[in-house]
């Protein structure tokens, strides 16, 4: 990219690089340099913006709080997708948005993140006769929704032809299945609960992988990104924003950033940054913009649980359910409630998990108990309250919730300062361009290596890894002979890294210890947990287990049995002693035990109160 602000001497890989030490310059940035653009939010909006404006040739800051991704943008149901009951609601144009962004990752952006995933639509009627006009009606209504969602995917394509030249489809179209067809891809099917089944095909990523790869590549092209920072307070010049007051929550400093726009991308916590104007005399419901928190919960069960080589997207009463293939786990959610409480840990209820179970259990030939259960996790989606649906009659939590759009705004409440929120996971890149491009508005004259700021172009700009990933990914088993590496080993790099891939193995080619598996988790590498604190901004055991990999949920121990070996690994990297390595260890093990009794609880009430039992490793030293 001709615009990109970083040292020409490094590479694109080399500058992509979060490690310690880059932390400790990017904060040193913080103080002293005078940024265009500011974002605040480190989940998959705020490192959308933060990629969009640095591809613009803009000086970038992001600053998050705690951890990449640590909110709503690891907790998702890890899906890529046009939103199939959008079409339902008539969201047209959101379903075809989202359908073109999907064909783009999955072919030029990210293609080593987001592959395809098949999925079923059981179709059900009463047997026999009686049945046959529901079963014909069913299949031709869901059969037409399952058209229309392809062809919107198939004009996104056929736009992207034309316009550049290259297919962004990315994904097999639906086809009609009988019965016998439908068990026979899915055989947990209980038998009288299928007539029939439809298959089409979605995205699946790893969501807090993904944010991670967004957040280097937007250091990559010389934004300064600096996590477990938190912003504190608003600057202001009359009626302008002129930069942000920031605690380094690691050792407490405080310090002043200064930007000429200020762009607030956290989600959930939006309310948080209104918040910080009235401090200033300006009430926070005048920013125009109020966002409401949905809880959704998901389970995480073994492969061995179903026996399936798809998913299932089942209609419930209130919305839909999914059960996700993922990897050797299946994915069942999810919930949706309204949030009042504690938004940086929502907790599941054993009401919830009771929920999902009795759900799923509707189409299963063999139900699930709480003892198939590896893992749960509570995320929360911020839904803009402005944007409800009135709907005539009565609503239940989950109705009114499920009712709220999924579109986004863009707001600025005070000059100099916008507020995204709303939206999906999937059109991450159409909310980062929107704010994105209000903020070069406001810059107006704002000149940049000769030239004004330009559209956004990050339709054409592959993250970190997929530069060359299908020529890598075709010849793994030649890259798996030369490094002396089983080819499951490989491939299980290359769908997490892409191309990135090749640093890894060099970390094992320097270190060999670094090939084992890590202990408690055998299909990772020790490489992968030193990578994290290496070059992915990992700062506590939490980041690594929780998001950098799915530790925490993948298995029935919840990372319990990885903790000790993870410490020893990360300690080498970030310098720590004896005590800070068992004090990361103390730590997760009581965020782990205070997450499972919460689950035990009956209400959001006492599930928060339980879960906010255990203390967060962050800020411990500053304490």
């Amino acid at each position: 990219m001709e615009y990109v602000r970083r040292d020409p001497q490094a590479s694109r890989f080399g500058a992509g690089q979060l490690s310690p030490q880059r932390r400790a310059a990017d904060l040193a940035r913080l103080k002293s340099e005078h940024f265009d653009v500011l974002v605040i939010g480190g989940g998959v909006t705020g490192a959308g913006a933060a990629v969009d404006a640095a591809s613009r040739g803009l000086s970038v800051a992001l600053i998050e709080a705690r951890d990449l991704a640590s909110g709503t943008s690891s907790r998702s149901s890890k899906l890529i997708h046009g939103g199939l009951r959008y079409l339902e609601q008539f969201e047209f144009g959101l379903v075809h948005e989202a359908l073109r962004e999907r064909g783009l990752l999955a072919t030029r952006l990210a293609p080593h993140l987001v592959r395809p995933v098949p999925f079923l639509v059981p179709l059900t009627a009463p047997a026999g006769p009686v049945g046959v006009p529901q079963r014909v009606w069913h299949r031709a209504y869901y059969g037409a929704g399952v058209a229309l969602y392809d062809a919107f995917a198939s004009a996104s394509a056929l736009v992207g032809r034309l316009l550049q030249g290259q297919p962004t489809r990315g994904m097999p179209t639906h086809r009609h299945l009988s019965r016998g067809a439908a068990r026979r891809l899915f055989p947990s099917l209980r038998e009288d609960a299928v007539t029939g089944a439809i298959e089409y095909y979605d995205g699946q990523v790893d969501d807090a992988r993904f944010v991670a790869t967004l957040a280097r590549t937007a250091a990559s092209l010389g934004a300064a990104v600096v996590t477990s920072t938190r912003a504190v307070g608003i600057l202001r010049s009359a009626r302008e924003v002129t930069g942000v007051r920031v605690r380094d929550v690691e050792s407490g400093e405080e310090f002043d950033v200064r930007a000429r726009t200020v762009v607030s991308a956290t989600g959930v916590w939006s309310d948080d940054v209104s918040e910080l104007l009235s401090e200033n005399g300006r009430p926070a419901e005048h920013t125009g913009l109020r966002v409401r928190a949905s809880k959704g919960v998901h389970l995480v069960v073994p492969r061995s649980a179903i026996t399936g080589d798809a998913g299932l997207i089942l209609r419930t009463a209130s919305s839909v359910l999914f059960v996700i293939p993922w990897g050797g786990h299946w994915i069942i959610g999810t919930t949706d409630t309204d949030w009042n409480l504690d938004r940086a840990h929502p907790a599941a209820t054993a009401n919830d998990i009771s929920y999902l179970l009795e759900q799923v259990n509707q189409v299963l030939d063999r139900p699930l108990t709480p003892d198939d259960i590896e893992g749960v996790y509570a995320g929360l989606r911020p839904l803009l309250s402005a944007e409800a649906k009135h709907r005539p009659g009565p609503h239940t939590r989950d109705e009114q919730t499920s009712a709220l759009s999924r579109e986004h705004a863009v707001v600025e409440p005070m000059l100099g300062l916008m507020i995204v929120a709303g939206g999906k996971y999937t059109t991450y890149r159409v909310m980062a361009a929107d704010v994105i491009d209000q903020v070069a508005r406001r810059l107006g004259g704002l000149r940049t290596h000769g030239g004004r700021v330009s559209g956004s172009r990050t339709s054409d700009l592959p993250l970190l890894g997929a530069d060359g990933y299908q020529q890598t990914w075709t010849n793994r088993a030649d890259l798996a002979r030369r490094h002396g590496l089983p080819v499951g080993v490989v491939e299980h790099l290359l769908e997490r890294y892409g191309t990135l891939t090749g640093q890894l193995l060099t970390l094992v080619s320097e270190d060999p210890t670094l090939g084992r598996s890590l202990e408690g988790a055998p299909e990772y590498l020790a490489a992968e947990i030193a990578y994290a604190a290496l070059a992915e901004g990992a700062l506590h055991l939490d980041d690594v287990l929780a998001r950098r990999t799915r530790i925490s949920i993948e298995t029935a121990h919840r990372g319990v049995d990885s903790a000790e070996d993870t410490a020893l690994i990360m300690g080498r990297v970030l310098g720590w002693d004896d005590a800070s390595r068992r004090r990361e260890i103390d730590h997760y093990l009581a965020r782990v035990a205070a997450e499972r009794e919460s689950q035990r609880m009956p209400d959001d009430a006492t599930a928060e109160a339980a879960r906010l039992g255990a203390p967060d490793p962050r800020g411990y030293a500053a304490a």
